[in-house]
């Protein structure tokens, strides 16, 4: 194994483990508002930040990763499949928003994922078990729009800070991103 490929891996594992990091520590704040199912959605700014500044299949990967990991800590089998059919959908979204806008502006491709994610795990409840549940999407697709747009600024922060420290091009280098 060459070299960049070892250092590949272990940006990869270090994003991996920051992720499982920001999804626990997120799952240990209460709710903040009533609604079932409502978070903050910051584990995302890791995908979202692989997403701009890598390449999509390191993205997938650090993504399905921090999903199988997730459930295994939380020990939910029914959670696995939420996550992984919301953040699957709301992967090939935002890859898709980035592409057709050229990584901008960033908030709007996190706000794209935040609703196909929430449309994916209601689609997963709605097999899963009844059709009723989709009567929640609405509130799910407002709180959705507000996380999405928060995680999105926050991901645009930290690739400008990042840059400005001059440790967003080594970080590309290792990925071959222009």
């Amino acid at each position: 194994m060459n070299k960049i490929k070892i250092r590949k891996l272990v940006t990869l594992s270090l994003l991996c483990a920051l992720s499982l990091i920001i999804f626990t520590v997120e799952s240990m704040i209460p709710p903040i508002v009533p609604i079932q199912g409502v978070k903050l959605g910051l584990a995302n700014v890791i995908t979202l930040f692989l997403i701009l500044t890598a390449d999509k299949k390191s993205a997938a990967a650090v993504l399905l990763v921090r999903i199988v990991l997730a459930a295994v800590f939380a020990g939910q089998a029914i959670s696995f499949l939420y996550s992984l059919c919301g953040g699957m959908l709301a992967f090939s979204a935002m890859c898709a928003a980035e592409k057709l806008l050229n990584g901008k502006p960033v908030w709007f491709i996190s706000l794209v994922g935040a609703v196909f994610h929430n449309i994916g795990q209601i689609s997963a409840a709605c097999v899963l078990m009844t059709w009723a549940v989709v009567y929640y999407l609405p509130f799910l697709l407002i709180s959705g729009c507000i996380t999405g747009i928060l995680t999105g600024l926050l991901t645009s922060f930290t690739i400008e800070k990042m840059d400005k420290a001059g440790l967003l091009q080594p970080f590309k280098d290792v990925f071959n991103k222009e």
